[in-house]
């Protein structure tokens, strides 16, 4: 997927992250996304397609669990984004968990003594 860099691509990025961020904590009675975090969302060129990077506070393990509580809750998600955007064409979600932080844990290189 191509990304889009345009200041208005990282404005409706954010945007999105804040709806499903709000709609996830406060709407979804969903056990499993409880304590769930929205860590970023990227867009492509045109806009359809919002890859929504997440984390959440039980580690890997849950990732199973949580993805399949987020595809149920795919469409609801995409109705909230359509009804608080307004826009013209929602975009499909696709949800992944968020490595930055344990990259930047188990992939730091060694600290050396001087």
């Amino acid at each position: 997927m191509r990304r889009n860099n345009s200041r208005r691509a990282t404005q409706m990025a954010d945007q999105i992250m804040h709806v499903l961020s709000t709609v996830i904590v406060q709407e979804l009675e969903e056990p499993a996304l409880q304590l769930l975090t929205v860590t970023g969302v990227r867009l492509n060129r045109d806009f359809s397609i919002a890859e929504v990077l997440y984390t959440h506070i039980r580690g890997r393990t849950a990732e199973p669990e949580i993805d399949q509580a987020l595809q149920r809750a795919k469409g609801y998600l995409r109705t909230r984004l359509g009804k608080e955007l307004k826009l013209r064409g929602i975009p499909d979600l696709r949800f992944h968990w968020d490595t930055f932080l344990e990259d930047m844990v188990y992939d730091a290189p060694p600290e050396t003594d001087r």
